[in-house]
């Protein structure tokens, strides 16, 4: 017979323990870097899948190696329009963007 493990903790429940609820400027600055995160991480495996090096990739969409580097590793933040060339120019595919409240 299985035991229930009560020491378990979701990841809402330790975001919250850990750094604030939703609004403080802790938990805020948490969300915010897991969203630039995430998008490096994004572009990173698009750009895998279309079996793309960073070089081939940014000759395509009129930037650097370097600079598509940055944005992969989450050390330069991406701005709107460079995001949709990446997207279309460079990955050939659309780019959709909500906002969630």
């Amino acid at each position: 017979m299985k035991t229930k493990n009560n020491n378990i903790t979701t990841l809402a429940k330790f975001k919250d323990e850990q750094y604030g609820k939703r609004g403080s400027a802790k938990r805020e600055e948490l969300e915010t870097g897991y969203e630039q995160f995430k998008l490096g991480a994004m572009i990173h495996d698009a750009r895998l899948e279309k079996g793309m090096t960073q070089e081939q990739l940014a000759e395509k969409c009129g930037t650097t190696k370097s600079y598509i580097s940055r944005i992969e590793n989450n050390v330069k933040e991406v701005r709107i329009s460079t995001l949709q060339k990446i997207v279309e120019l460079g990955f050939g595919g659309q780019l959709h963007l909500s906002i969630k409240l």
